[in-house]
């Protein structure tokens, strides 16, 4: 045993007898500093596994236990999709027809789309500004789709959605967002005529609408656990090819402690152990540290982010001092906590927590009860963060425009 974790036992008695937990509980020498800690609070037959940066164990309950992790599964689908598309990449929507005369576009509309999950109702206010300059008011035919469309968080593969959108089906709200970007004013909307048309018409590319970028998507989907993050995960395999790559970035022996069927964590068969979350952790972060970032750049960091993490541990001692991603699935009495918590003992602790069969609430008292005794034991160290202050869709933006006659 090191002269720290033996310094660790000591002082976690210490708290112990003063935070009210029994000291009869096990802090013998040979266990990690905190296994006690995790079994009496998290719970002897549920999954924890915390680790240090140079590889100490700081707790191992049921480490290798393979449960379901709920939207955890999330952490894998952000690698992938780092490492498939890059963090700078934005989707592309282009819109086709026949060229504009005199505000006239003599053809369907083709809504051109690589999958943006970020297509929202003040984005279709935004396109619709833009094509209000261009001079174009009406469309010959409809709307046909090349491509998986999204729009406000749904599959809209006929386009149906969006083109009420373009036919000027917006909120006040979603207009007043667009026109404050665009420095612009009022409404606008697209006629479709819906006479029948040539597909060959339909040639000219219009304008061409940028998500933002890869990086700022992931941290809002995140941030919000949003389940588009399964469909998205078709732009690099799908969810096979997630899981893959995470076999392939832990080592070998956790391999088979990972399962991913859907993307974002809400199938039935998803497994994955403590420790195998652990290393898909690590693995994200060595990815991310490949191009210059860190891990609060696409997971929310609690108390500082908007979103699931952002009443946990936001007390004025802890907060900022962990980033990590919750998973819930109640139905299937599935409730999960990883991340890193920054500490001043032990530098960067990397853990999960999987809980099964136990009560939502009860599930996250428990998690939020170990990783709070952690940290003040180890000392929170809070990240070097701070949230942006502008909104996500301050940084899409419309290019290769024509000029309408």
């Amino acid at each position: 045993m090191t002269r720290a974790s033996f310094l660790a036992c000591a002082c976690l008695a210490l708290w112990w007898c003063v935070a009210g937990v029994p000291a009869s509980a096990d802090v013998s020498p040979g266990a990690p500093p905190y296994q006690a800690l995790a079994e009496k609070l998290v719970g002897a037959g549920q999954g924890v596994y915390a680790i240090t940066e140079d590889g100490t164990v700081l707790a191992s309950v049921a480490a290798d236990r393979a449960v379901h992790p709920a939207s955890v599964t999330k952490v894998a689908s952000t690698l992938a999709l780092l490492r498939g598309l890059g963090p700078d990449h934005r989707f592309e929507t282009g819109l086709r027809g026949a060229a504009p005369q005199g505000g006239l576009v003599a053809s369907d509309l083709v809504i051109a789309s690589s999958g943006d999950p970020f297509l929202l109702p003040q984005s279709a206010a935004y396109i619709l500004g833009e094509i209000r300059d261009m001079g174009i008011t009406s469309v010959v035919g409809q709307v046909r789709v090349e491509g998986p469309l999204f729009y406000d968080w749904k599959p809209d593969p006929a386009g149906r959605r969006l083109a009420a959108a373009l036919g000027g089906k917006l909120s006040n709200a979603a207009w007043r967002e667009a026109n404050e970007r665009r420095g612009g004013e009022g409404r606008s909307r697209l006629v479709f005529q819906r006479k029948k048309t040539r597909p060959a018409d339909a040639s000219q590319t219009l304008l061409v609408h940028l998500s933002p970028p890869l990086l700022r998507i992931l941290k809002e989907l995140n941030g919000y656990s949003n389940n588009i993050i399964h469909p998205l995960s078709d732009r690099v395999g799908g969810p096979a090819a997630v899981e893959k790559l995470a076999r392939a970035s832990v080592p070998s022996e956790l391999a088979s402690e990972i399962v991913i069927t859907n993307a974002a964590g809400a199938g039935e068969t998803n497994r994955l152990s403590p420790r195998a979350a652990v290393a898909i952790y690590h693995a994200l972060d060595r990815e991310l540290e490949s191009h210059g970032l860190e891990l609060p750049d696409v997971l929310p960091v609690a108390g500082r982010d908007r979103g699931t993490l952002m009443r946990r541990f936001d007390s004025a001692g802890l907060r900022g001092a962990v980033v990590g991603k919750t998973g819930t699935y109640g139905s299937l009495g599935a409730s999960s906590l990883a991340g890193v918590a920054r500490t001043k003992r032990w530098g960067d602790v990397t853990f999960a927590i999987l809980n099964r069969d136990v009560p939502v609430a009860e599930a996250r008292r428990r998690q939020n009860a170990f990783v709070t005794a952690m940290l003040k034991d180890a000392g929170p160290l809070p990240w070097s963060y701070e949230p942006r202050p502008s909104p996500i869709l301050v940084e899409e933006t419309v290019v290769e425009k024509v000029g309408g006659g």
